[in-house]
This record gives structure tokens, C-alpha cells and sequence, in this order.
């Protein structure tokens, strides 16, 4: 090997040459590609300040299926493309289209019991499960209301999901009915909240778009109950009156009854509350009378 400057022979791996002083720039070796298991690992890795781990692109893999949000924004779409005779859940009735050699399947979760727990719940009744058969095939999904939709990558952890915001999920997932007591009741999200755990994809619905919030240990954060979409399973919260002083001036506020959560942890809420779209579409509605 000769210097590139004054042409003298350079000894194998010198850093610069001894006769002109020029610095030799050492060619690096070509990195070898990461298995896609590697760069998901990091990718999480990255996101551990967070309990919800994103899928920011807005596509990702899971066992057995692939899947894309189309049409971001206030009309999204969820394609999921499934493997030879590999599933996936959703709600029922959130399925727009399916390839021809998609089956589906719709049975009650949990039994009689547990569908009546989903039912009272404001949910259907009935689970729907995807199944392709014989070859590939494709299953699209999308919310009843206008809203964006969120893919999640669960990793052994447990959240609760306002039942209207979910959408499908990983057929690996735990998701039951949990009684969430009275005070949710009387807060409008119904008397029972979806706790949902274990690893693989949830995909979530909103009606308008999802906000973050992460609290530190003890922080203290208030959000309107129309407005929640899902938080850590840990979290503590309870139910209390927008405005401290009085009932009746917490109603006239136009807030009511807020959830309270307390940190550590993180909330999910959406930007449109549909109860509140109800009221102000009201007063053009014919009456009953009319």
C-alpha cells in the first residue's frame, strides 16, 4: 500500500505516513443488517419513558399478520393482513371489508355472563375473530365514529380501555369486563371499563384525535370523563365535581363530574367528546312530536 500523497510504501494498517505525515483515513467495515426482532427491541427501548409503545409509522408486524393505518386522521382505516390460518379480534361490527377466504366467526366472550357484562357495558355482546384459510387474505377495520386509530404494542402489560375505543386486537390479548363501580357510572363512561392485557397489537379508536399525558409520581392531572380513552391499569383515580364549590355550579360550567387521576402513569384521551357533539346537534332535531 502506497501514502496517496508523496507515494511512499506504508506499512499494513498505518494511521498516517512516516515520510510525508499524511493521515490515512481508515475505510470502516459495512454494518450487517438488523433482524427485524433487533430493531423492534430498540425501537421499544427507545420508547421505555412511556407506557404506550406507538407504532409512530403507523404499520407494524404481529404473529402471524401485518397491518397499516390508512387514511390518518378523522377517516382511518385499519388494514390487517393475515397469514394462511392466522387471526385476529375485533368488536363487533367494526369490519368494512375482507378478503374472500376470510372467515368469520362471532361467539360470546366469557359466556353467557360475560356477554351480558359486555352488553351492560355499552359493547356488543358478541367478539368477532378473522380467520384466513388456504391463503393470505386481507381484513379491513374502522370505528363507527369519525376519529383516528391507534396501533399499541402491549409487552405483558395491563391498561383500561373505554369500551366504545376498542377496536381490534392480538387473539393472544386478555380483554374482560371489569366492574368499574359506581362512580363510573354516574360519570358516563358505563358501569363497566375493558381491562386488557398481555403482549401483542391493540388497535384503538378515538373520536378526534389521541392526546398523551404522562404524570410523575403524585402528580395530579384532571380530565373530563367524555374524553378518556385508556390509562395504565395501575393508575388511581377517582370521581369528583369540575368545580369544587358547589354541584350545581359544576353543572352550569358545562363539565359536570371529571376523572382525577394520580401519578406515576400514563393517559390517553381523545380531542372530541361525542356526548358533547349529541348536545349541540340536539336542538336541530325534529321532536317526537313533530
Amino acid at each position: 500500500m502506497n501514502c496517496p500523497k508523496c507515494t511512499a510504501i506504508l506499512l499494513p494498517n498505518a494511521k498516517f505516513c512516516g515520510s510525508c505525515g499524511f493521515t490515512l483515513v481508515q475505510a470502516q467495515p459495512p454494518q450487517a443488517a438488523q433482524p427485524f426482532q433487533q430493531q423492534q427491541s430498540q425501537t421499544r427501548t427507545a420508547n421505555q419513558g412511556s407506557a404506550f409503545h406507538f407504532d409512530d409509522d403507523g404499520r407494524g408486524q404481529g404473529r402471524g399478520y401485518s397491518w397499516e393505518i390508512q387514511h390518518e386522521g378523522a377517516f382511518a382505516l385499519a388494514v390487517v393482513e393475515l397469514q394462511p390460518e392466522q387471526s385476529i379480534n375485533a368488536e363487533a361490527g367494526a369490519m368494512v371489508s375482507m378478503s374472500g377466504n376470510v372467515e368469520l366467526n362471532s361467539t360470546m366472550k366469557g359466556g353467557v355472563f360475560g356477554a351480558i357484562k359486555r352488553k351492560v357495558g355499552g359493547e356488543s355482546a358478541f367478539v368477532s375473530t378473522f380467520t384466513a384459510h388456504n391463503a393470505p387474505g386481507e381484513v379491513t377495520l374502522a370505528s363507527g365514529a369519525p376519529g383516528d386509530i391507534t396501533g399499541i404494542d402491549l409487552m405483558n402489560q395491563v391498561f383500561k380501555v373505554q369500551s366504545s375505543s376498542y377496536l381490534a386486537g392480538d387473539t393472544s390479548l386478555v380483554v374482560e369486563t371489569k366492574f368499574g363501580g359506581a362512580k363510573t357510572f354516574f360519570g358516563g363512561e358505563g358501569l363497566f371499563v375493558l381491562e386488557i392485557s398481555g403482549t401483542g397489537l391493540l388497535l384503538i379508536s378515538s373520536f378526534g384525535a389521541i392526546h398523551r399525558k404522562t404524570l410523575n409520581p403524585g402528580e395530579r392531572y384532571v380530565v373530563d370523563t367524555g374524553h378518556l380513552v385508556a390509562w395504565e391499569g395501575q393508575m388511581q383515580y377517582n370521581l369528583r365535581k369540575a368545580v369544587q364549590s358547589g354541584f350545581f355550579r359544576s353543572m352550569m360550567s358545562g363539565e359536570g363530574l371529571v376523572a382525577e387521576f394520580t401519578g406515576p402513569g400514563e393517559i390517553l384521551m381523545q380531542t372530541r367528546n361525542i356526548a358533547a357533539l349529541a348536545g349541540l346537534l340536539r336542538p336541530y332535531l325534529p321532536s317526537s312530536g313533530q
